[in-house]
């Protein structure tokens, strides 16, 4: 096994990990959203959009810097997506069409497409909308892993529990007899399988199909590849027997098998092993026996209808009904699901920042985050909505923060979270068990974590009946994951006088407002290691809240 194979092993299963561990209470030393950070794309698309350097996307100029001596090293060495691609370029089937030379030289010209979806995706983030949702390599493979195959491997190792444990008691393991796994569950799942399933199924068609003619963040490591100090060299015994050009998954290696295409090539070393007589290496500052194969150009009317293209699309995305225009003047249209994570700046900077990779989705505890659709338009897509009737927002948690790369989502302490309201909750009463059926139910009083919820008598009802005190509400979804009503819960939250602040204190803004945020009498906040403290408070030898004498 090659250096270069335990580097790819390594990265990947440390990605897993990484990925594993992305929840609360988060416990990894090294920050699980790092391979995010080493995406360039999003850092260029990002720093177009926003117009500022963020500081977490920093880890992704050391990659371009290493890229100037290693050429694409990250392509062959550490991007899960491209590792996950060459495990389906394995499974294909014999025969397809990569060595036909005919269909090998017309796909050449394919090579430019990548550089025009990277210019597209530059202008388009810089007039108004970010599209990196479909591009961005590491995005796409944490959103494939976190959010499709961990809940799969999840529900799979649920079932082999549940096999087993008939025999955990019958040898007395009481760990795995009482152990349960909680499977996440997540909207659009079908978007991520058919996105997926389209660049792997591109192995039909050619090895490393996507890496080769599609990747945006490949054209960027491309421009910075052109010279590598560490390159492809071929010695003077090449028989020319053209293997290596054959075996290319890069498709790197000119017509000539001593030219190589340095902006294409990955370093991945294929040809040396494949080489019968050994010609082949990859010292410093390498030389080819003749000139550098000829680079391919986008074209300039390439380049300018591409930006053209992500101009045009920025502009009609700010035309849609759903964009906000940072004011509260009448016609505004905010769609009553829209709830972001607390937290979450100003909507259209939330949406040029968030790069929908999933993976505050997927280190939510209660499971509450998921992918939106059309609610925000165009623009809003695959971003993240609480939605409190899958799960709660956990008063201590704020784990969506910690772990967003690009900022999106501001990292708070605790006091800052209970603070950053997201919503207020209101009573349907025509759904409500006390206010419509007189059926007696404090549940959503009992639930609140503060006390935003209180129960008064009403002329003509002959039970207790809840009133929300907006005041106090912070739109956390504990009510209306609670509500026993079916078919739709008879308290709903949406998100309004919601607190977003791309700089500044929550709580300051918050006592400005007049909200008043304190966890009610007799509920324990939760510790930093994620457990709650089971002590049952002291009764004062009233009734509980909702029933009278």
């Amino acid at each position: 096994m090659t250096v270069l194979k335990i580097a790819r092993i390594i990265s990947l299963l440390l990605f897993f990990i990484l990925l594993f561990y992305a929840t609360f209470p988060l416990v990894s030393l090294i920050p699980v959203d790092i391979f995010l950070r080493l995406d360039p794309l999003i850092f260029a698309v990002t720093l177009s959009g926003s117009r500022t350097v963020i500081p977490l996307l920093l880890p992704a100029v050391i990659i371009l810097l290493l890229t100037l001596v290693l050429g694409r090293f990250f392509c062959s060495a550490i991007c899960p997506l491209g590792t996950t691609i060459d495990i389906a370029d394995r499974m294909i089937p014999q025969g397809n069409p990569e060595h036909d030379p005919g269909k090998k030289r017309a796909r050449t010209h394919l090579v430019r497409v990548k550089y025009l979806l990277l210019i597209f995706l530059l202008a388009a983030a810089a007039s108004g909308i970010s599209l990196i949702l479909v591009f961005s390599p590491m995005a796409l493979a944490t959103r494939l892993y976190g959010t499709l195959i961990m809940p799969v491997f999840f529900l799979v190792a649920g079932g082999a529990l549940d096999l087993i444990r008939p025999l955990t008691w019958e040898f007395d393991i009481t760990t795995l007899a009482y152990a349960s796994i909680d499977v996440p569950r997540f909207a659009l799942t079908w978007v991520t399988v058919l996105v997926t399933g389209a660049i792997l199924g591109c192995a039909l068609i050619a090895p490393r199909f996507w890496c080769r003619y599609l990747c945006p963040a490949g054209a960027i490591f491309a421009v910075f590849s052109r010279r590598p100090l560490i390159r492809r060299t071929v010695s003077e015994g090449c028989t020319r027997c053209g293997l290596c050009q054959e075996l290319c998954p890069m498709d790197a290696i000119g017509e000539d098998p001593r030219d190589t295409v340095y902006s294409e090539c990955s370093g991945c070393r294929v040809c040396a092993g494949v080489c019968p007589e050994r010609v082949i290496s990859f010292p410093l500052r390498g030389r080819t026996g003749k000139k550098a194969a000829q680079e391919f150009s986008a074209g300039r009317r390439g380049l300018l209808a591409a930006a053209g293209a992500g101009i045009s699309a920025g502009l009609i995305a700010r035309t849609d009904l759903g964009y906000r225009t940072g004011t509260d003047e009448p016609g505004e249209v905010h769609h009553p699901a829209l709830i972001r994570p607390p937290g979450a700046i100003p909507e259209n900077e939330f949406l040029l920042r968030c790069v929908r990779c999933g993976i505050c989705m997927k280190a939510c505890p209660t499971n509450t985050l998921q992918p939106t659709w059309f609610e925000a338009g165009l623009a809003g897509m695959m971003s993240p909505v609480i939605r409190p009737r899958r799960g709660p927002c956990e008063p201590p948690c704020a784990v969506c923060g910690h772990v967003c790369p690009t900022g999106a989502i501001r990292t708070l302490n605790p006091e800052e979270k209970i603070c950053a309201k997201v919503g207020t909750a209101y009573i349907l009463r025509h759904k409500c068990l006390a206010w419509e059926f007189d059926q007696p139910c404090l549940i959503c009083e009992e639930v609140c974590p503060y006390g935003a919820i209180e129960l008064r008598t009403v002329d003509g009802i002959p039970v207790t009946v809840p009133f929300v005190d907006e005041k106090k509400c912070t739109g956390c979804g504990y009510c209306e994951y609670y509500c026993p009503v079916q078919a739709g819960s008879a308290v709903v939250v949406e998100p309004m006088d919601e607190i977003r602040l791309s700089l500044g204190s929550y709580c300051e803004t918050a006592r400005e407002r007049g909200f008043i945020f304190d966890e009610k009498d007799g509920l324990v906040r939760l510790p930093e290691d994620g457990h709650r403290d089971t002590k049952i408070p002291e009764s004062d030898g009233g009734l509980p809240p909702g029933f009278t004498e």
